[in-house]
């Protein structure tokens, strides 16, 4: 354990800017499974959201919640806009 976590407190599971989020609807969900998924992209890890192999996503994809093109660096209807996941 580093001596900043000793001096705070702070154990070694969360993160400093965790925060408890109760999902409140179905939209709510939505946004942040858009959000997790989004996520290898926003920091350039993958250049679109099926190219992260551990994702969720190619199995939401086959059960048929999410388009096979979503998350696509292309611009046509299937491409998303960031700033609209999460908090």
């Amino acid at each position: 354990m580093t001596a900043s976590k000793r001096r705070r407190h702070e154990g070694t599971v969360w993160q400093r800017r965790y925060w408890e989020h109760l999902i409140r609807d179905a939209a709510d969900f939505e946004r942040h499974l858009d959000y997790l998924h989004w996520n290898p992209v926003k920091h350039g890890y993958v250049s679109q959201v099926a190219d992260w192999p551990w994702s969720t996503f190619h199995r939401l994809v086959s059960e048929g919640f999410y388009p096979e093109g979503w998350g696509g660096r292309g611009g046509g209807s299937e491409s998303i806009e960031a700033e609209s996941f999460g908090e």
